[in-house]
């Protein structure tokens, strides 16, 4: 067995990452406009109004608003078969409590998909990726308020509505389990939940310092729940042809020792990282230990046992389940071990295993090893990798010219191990990588962790005229596509 001849090849972006124009048309302002850059080692900083003399890295990113009839006839050229990116809330509804939506906003995203469609690029798009409004933050702490469920299905219900003839794939949440792994940054860029102290707060706070209650944050991710439940089954009353996915920022882990504890304590990290937010939405209901890991955060979970929010749940969910691959590490109940960087989150190093400029632990058996997982947990729901990619300081060359081997080489034994998933058995329906242009990380604010295969000028001081520059890894992607993931060679 082979891939499917209708795998879905292609990249994934995030509106709030590579469109900027973040006043433009009318947009209002949404979490990741409060960010300002960082680093590896210095975390990004929030602050609760603009400071006119900070650099935001979304506010202009790689200008995607004004290049994406360039940018969508370069994935064509590498032959993409879907195109992952983002809705941002603040475009469609400024404030996210506005009473009609913002036309210009709707018809960007319509010329948008339009664009995809003329190359016959399938328009795979998230619905909130960390792109809650501000206004939702500050009015309504985010979804920890059950009033933004219907701000939320308002939103989404306009979306399906007008683009109910142009997409077909949704995901209603970007990395929905990423609020029960990075504490009070987690609250912020999934859930919009902020402390008042921090609101309010006149000084920069590092995103990692933001406060954090545990008891806010679960009340929230449950009304994240109930409202992609309901997003769902709006979206098939409206079109039964439509397919939503979960999300899920997955990084594989393993036991650092062969210590019994060790092993049990990843056993429990895995499930409470990952299979509970996957068993809410692909199963419909939580876990059979759900109880006793809320019990673990002191946290009261009388919402568990709601019988609409049980229906809900069940009559909402997912058809899909696609995920973010990056690396993966090592878990162990010794604290005293060397830590690594992952995804936004530090766990213990793994000796056998190289790492990016960023520390992230380089694993391609390790994606083997959740495709098989995964489809062990929910063998009935086809998988999909909607992010998977290496952040690299590419340098250009004085002819202008990137050569990326080592993009490459983080790659293909990737993608390799997909085929490998396939040829066992794995339902894979499609590989978007991330992110196929450059574009401002997330955990980070930076521009020179690029990801592309195509390279944008621009640096994390804000300089560069944003011309675009095909990658060595530009040509190698497009000979995968074409011969359908068979040649990878370079």
């Amino acid at each position: 067995m082979s891939f499917p001849k209708k795998f879905l090849w292609g990249g994934a972006v995030a509106a709030n990452q590579c469109e900027g124009a973040y006043l433009t048309d009318g947009k209002g302002l949404s979490v990741p406009d409060m960010l300002i850059g960082g680093s590896l080692n210095t975390p990004r900083t929030f602050l609760p109004q603009i400071d006119t003399t900070a650099f935001y890295p979304s506010h202009q990113a790689v200008d995607f608003y004004h290049h994406y009839k360039e940018d969508i006839a370069l994935f064509a050229e590498m032959g993409f078969k879907c195109f992952r990116t983002s809705i941002n809330w603040g475009r469609i509804f400024p404030n996210g409590d506005d009473e009609r939506p913002n036309e210009a906003g709707l018809q960007f995203y319509d010329a948008l998909f339009d664009e995809c469609k003329k190359y016959n690029i399938e328009p795979l798009v998230t619905l909130c990726h960390y792109e809650i409004p501000w206004h939702i933050v500050t009015e309504y702490h985010g979804f920890y308020n059950r009033k933004t469920i219907d701000l939320y299905l308002k939103y989404v219900k306009t979306c399906f509505q007008r683009y109910k003839d142009k997409v077909k794939y949704w995901i209603p949440f970007n990395e929905i389990n990423m609020a029960m792994m990075n504490a009070g940054m987690g609250d912020l860029y999934c859930l919009g939940l902020l402390e008042d102290e921090d609101i309010r707060s006149k000084e920069r706070i590092p995103v990692t310092k933001l406060k954090h209650d545990p008891q806010k944050c679960f009340t929230a991710l449950h009304n994240e729940f109930v409202a992609s439940a309901l997003a769902v089954k709006a979206g098939h009353e409206i079109n039964p042809d439509f397919k939503f996915g979960t999300m899920i920022a997955h990084g594989t882990m393993y036991p650092l020792t062969p210590d019994p504890k060790d092993m049990l304590f990843y056993q429990k990290k895995e499930h409470q990282k990952y299979d509970f937010c996957g068993d809410v939405q692909v199963r419909g209901k939580y876990p059979c230990w759900a109880k006793s890991m809320f019990a673990d955060y002191g946290v009261q979970a009388d919402f568990i046992d709601d019988l609409d929010d049980k229906r809900i749940l069940k009559e909402g969910v997912v058809d899909f389940y696609s995920f973010s691959y990056y690396s993966s590490s090592c878990i162990t109940t010794n604290p005293n071990v060397e830590k690594t960087h992952g995804n936004m989150s530090f766990r213990a190093k793994n000796p056998y295993l190289k790492a990016s400029e960023w520390g992230w632990q380089i694993d391609p058996d390790g994606l083997y090893y959740t495709l098989m997982r995964l489809t062990d947990r929910y063998p009935e729901t086809p998988l999909m990798i909607v992010e998977n990619g290496l952040g690299a300081m590419d340098q250009l060359t004085a002819d202008g010219k990137v050569h990326d081997k080592y993009r490459i080489a983080y790659l293909k034994p990737h993608i390799e191990a997909m085929k490998r998933a396939v040829e066992d058995g794995v339902p894979l329906m499609g590989y978007t990588s991330w992110g196929p242009i450059d574009l401002v990380s997330a955990g980070t604010g930076e521009f020179r962790k690029r990801y592309g295969y195509i390279y944008v000028n621009r640096d994390d001081d804000g300089r560069g005229d944003f011309s675009r520059i095909k990658k060595d890894s530009f040509f190698w992607y497009k000979k995968c596509i074409e011969s359908n993931g068979e040649d990878l060679e370079f």
